[in-house]
């Protein structure tokens, strides 16, 4: 099962239902990462990790320590968009990335998204019929 989402102005096909979205925080520099689903037109999120923790990126409740990342399964409502935006003090944005389970995080699809501090973007499942291409 494919998914599509609307990423700004992008369409981006899926290989399933599902992607990844990654940063660096901007005060403590380390990863963080989370693991979203499309769901009956909804984004919900299934997991999150961090590299570390402090500065307002500690470890969620029942967090464990797997491969150096903090991981856990927050307890968060369906959300119908996501609204991202980069800060300016990473060099970097968002890595949004197709989570396909048979391919290694170097040989999944991934997309830079709001690299410049002043472009946010908003992230949504595409409408029902709606074709990625």
């Amino acid at each position: 099962m494919s998914g599509c989402l609307l990423a700004g102005a992008l369409t981006l096909a899926l290989s399933g239902p599902g992607f990844t979205l990654e940063w660096t925080h901007s005060v403590e520099r380390t990863g963080w990462r989370e693991a979203w689903a499309i769901r009956d037109g909804a984004l919900v999120l299934t997991e999150a990790a961090v590299k570390g923790s402090g500065a307002g990126m500690d470890p969620g409740p029942g967090a464990v320590l797997r491969n150096g990342w903090w991981v856990w399964r927050p307890d968060l409502p369906p959300q119908p968009q996501l609204l991202i935006a980069a800060s300016g003090a990473t060099g970097g944005g968002w890595r949004l990335c197709d989570m396909t389970p048979a391919l290694t995080t170097d040989a999944r699809n991934c997309t830079e998204l709001g690299v410049a501090a002043d472009q946010p973007q908003r992230l949504s499942p595409c409408p029902p019929g709606r074709i990625a291409g």
